[in-house]
Order: structure tokens, then sequence, then C-alpha cells
């Protein structure tokens, strides 16, 4: 386990246990180490890096939402790439659905998908419920449609900026509310 795998795995655990503050140091983390990553599967599939800052923001989303999955007895780093793979195969498929990566890059974390559990869609639905109007049609429309933040700003007539900002606040505000339950 490299010193950074277990950097972040400690922070995980503090923010798992409530500390917001190693929650969002682990975040900005990621997303600094992530966006080489992302840039790197996109240029693999012959892509620009337009989508990285929402492929990175859809990955710290998944990550948030799917905290509570990780066993904090195993490295966390490839838990995290695993998330950022399927992320850009995901964002891949939305763009164009014409697109070969090798299945050798993807075969060790196949299976770990299968053993992820699933928030129900009431239990989704409960947490949106929960944020102000703004922040929850932001947080749907990206973590629930899929969409990207380019198109959501448009949808909502918002800038980019500003559907980055209430992501942000929203994914903070779920996070309060699931460390409260």
């Amino acid at each position: 386990m490299s010193e950074r795998d277990m950097k972040w795995a400690d922070m995980m655990r503090a923010a798992n246990r409530g500390d917001a503050e190693s929650y969002e140091r682990l975040l900005r983390q990621i997303a600094a180490a992530l966006r080489p990553v992302v840039r790197r599967g996109l240029a693999r599939a012959g892509r620009s890096g337009a989508d990285i800052e929402d492929i990175v923001q859809e990955v710290l989303l998944a990550v948030h939402l799917k905290r509570h999955t990780w066993d904090d007895a195993r490295p966390i780093e490839p838990w995290i790439h695993a998330i950022a793979r399927y992320k850009v195969i995901d964002a891949l498929r939305r763009r164009d659905g014409n697109f070969d990566l090798p299945i050798e890059d993807f075969a060790e974390t196949l299976a770990a998908e299968e053993e992820t559990p699933r928030l129900s869609s009431g239990e989704a639905e409960r947490h949106l419920a929960r944020l102000p109007e703004g922040q929850r049609a932001v947080v749907s429309a990206i973590a629930v449609e899929g969409a990207a933040i380019a198109e959501v700003a448009v949808r909502l007539n918002m800038s980019v900026g500003a559907v980055r900002v209430a992501l942000h606040r929203g994914l903070a505000a779920l996070a309060r509310h699931l460390g409260d339950n």
C-alpha cells in the first residue's frame, strides 16, 4: 500500500466518522490525482480532454454516494480508480456509443462491481428531498440522470460555475445528512 493510499484511507475513515474537513481535503486530493488518469482514459479512446472536469465531478459524486461500500481494511486507491474507469466508460457511451477500450484494462474491477450494494431509489429520493431546490435539481440531473455539467447549466439557465458550486454544496449537504443517519 502506497503512502498516498494510507493517507487517503485515513482521511476516508475520518470522513466516515463525520470529519467534514478531512472529507473535503480527500475529495480535493482525489480530484487532483484523477485529472491525469481521466485525461489518459479519454486519449486512449481517441477523445479530447473537454470532458475531464465533468467526469472527475462524476467520480467524486460516485465516491460520495458509495463511500459506505468501501472496505476500510482494503486499499482505497484501487476502489477509486475502478470508479473512475467506469465513469470514463459511461461518459464515452453518452457521447458516442462507438469506441474501443481493451477489456484487460478493466478486468480487475468487473467482479467488484457485482458486489457493490446499490442505494434504493426511495433512499436516494429521501436524501435528495432534504436539499434546497436548486441544489436538488443540479445533483439530481448530474447524479441520477447522468447529465453533463454544461448540459445542466443550459437546462437550468445557470452558469457552469454556478452548477459546479451547487453540485459541491449539494454533495456537502448530502454528506452531512448521511453522516446524521
